[in-house]
């Protein structure tokens, strides 16, 4: 499976010439933006393989694991497990400034969800997609 995952990242890249960048330069709110979306995909990813249901069904489903108070959660037990290269990407996520505010969340709540995502998207980018599993499974236990 994750051959297919690489080739989708070189075939965006070669479609769309888009070259390699040093992610540590990157805004960590652009990190998580990247992050949310790639977090959410593998939760969704998770939810339909486990068997075909109602797209109501699958949503509240999906929607219990990527909350921010959910996020929040996960990275607080996941924190001891980063490298500190993640550790430096979490702090500057949970350290910036999002011109949002999260609905159902506090705002530090909030701000360690994006702390989450911020890594999530570094790894995305950096393709460390086993390391993106490895967390997301171990994340997933601490909120079932």
């Amino acid at each position: 499976m994750e051959k297919s995952i690489i080739s989708f990242e070189e075939s965006l890249d070669q479609t769309f010439r888009l070259s390699e960048k040093d992610w540590n330069m990157y805004s960590p709110l652009t990190l998580a933006y990247i992050g949310d979306a790639a977090y959410e995909l593998i939760i969704r990813t998770i939810f339909v393989k486990q068997g075909n249901c109602q797209p109501q069904k699958l949503h509240q489903k999906v929607t219990a694991c990527v909350s921010a108070k959910a996020q929040a959660r996960m990275i607080e037990a996941l924190q001891p497990l980063l490298t500190q290269e993640e550790a430096g990407v979490y702090r500057r996520g949970r350290n910036s400034k999002p011109y949002t505010k999260a609905k159902n969340a506090s705002m530090q709540e909030y701000l360690e969800a994006t702390g989450f995502e911020a890594v999530m998207g570094y790894l995305y980018l950096n393709r460390e997609f086993d390391r993106m599993n490895e967390l997301v499974a171990r994340g997933l236990d601490v909120i079932s």
